[in-house]
């Protein structure tokens, strides 16, 4: 299509010619405005392979986090043996400890028992949280992909978590009551009433995968579509109370999960009478 015949169609004062101009040639510019604006997939994607193996973004980087949670322990763990001990190390004592005292009301006497999971939990799913909030997460891209994403924003991540702690709960359960008392709270044909609610408690062990996994999933990824979206619609500075409000959310969502668990270890090893 020449630009004469566009001027020609636009020359007869008529929207209907102009439409149907548009329409045979070059796409309208609404159409194609449409097609720009922010990159969000509700599913990692892959950035490379290794064999068969998809390596995706969210992978990547809960592998950096990793490492990077790794570092932080091997640091600690270096200044703690040092007679002269650093900020750096008072500061991570401080936190833990802080942390420590805070599930202590739920565990009690068996709080460091239970700790190096319930610790793991909040730190590696806090600092993934918050790993997506980073300058660059997100936008830089890979062959049209983003290479990075936060690892709580992959369905996968929050299942494992949440399969960690709900085959947990199960094995606390057997270990400390027996699998005889353990079974009875699942079990129990004394009354129909007992039998009924046995049924419903099998099912809330079953829901809680769903639970666990989904609330995590969906509270990170809501807000990690809600910054990329004002990123794209608004300046900097006018999302970064959005950002913010992220931060707490990241801390939010690591300690209900993490008190969720402990509160659930807790039932699992107390004896019902």
């Amino acid at each position: 299509m020449t630009q004469n015949t566009v001027d020609s169609a636009r020359s007869t004062s008529s929207p209907r010619a102009v439409a149907k101009v548009v329409e045979k040639g070059t796409p309208a510019p609404e159409a194609t405005a449409a097609k720009v604006g922010p990159h969000i997939s509700i599913k990692a994607e892959p950035i490379f392979h290794v064999g068969q193996f998809p390596v995706t973004n969210s992978f990547l980087l809960t592998t950096i986090v990793f490492v990077f949670f790794l570092g932080i322990v091997a640091l600690y763990n270096y200044q703690a043996k040092k007679t002269k001990k650093g900020n750096f190390f008072y500061f991570v004592n401080f936190t833990m400890r802080s942390v420590y005292n805070l599930f202590e009301s739920v565990f009690e006497e068996r709080a460091a028992f239970f700790f190096p999971l319930i610790g793991a939990f909040f730190f590696f799913i806090l600092l993934n949280n918050w790993s997506g909030l980073l300058p660059g997460i997100g936008s830089v891209l890979y062959q049209h992909t983003p290479l990075l994403r936060a690892g709580t924003t992959d369905l996968n991540t929050t299942i494992s978590l949440a399969l960690i702690s709900v085959i947990y709960i199960q094995y606390l359960g057997i270990t400390h009551l027996g699998f005889k008392d353990y079974s009875k709270k699942f079990i129990d044909f004394s009354s129909p009433v007992a039998f009924f609610v046995g049924i419903l408690d099998i099912i809330s062990e079953f829901s809680r995968l769903i639970s666990f996994s989904f609330r995590l999933f969906g509270n990170i990824f809501a807000g990690e579509v809600l910054i990329t979206v004002l990123a794209f619609l608004v300046p900097v500075l006018l999302s970064f109370p959005f950002l913010l409000f992220e931060v707490f959310i990241g801390i939010i969502q690591a300690f209900v999960f993490s008190m969720l668990s402990a509160v659930l270890f807790k039932l699992a090893i107390t004896k019902q009478h």
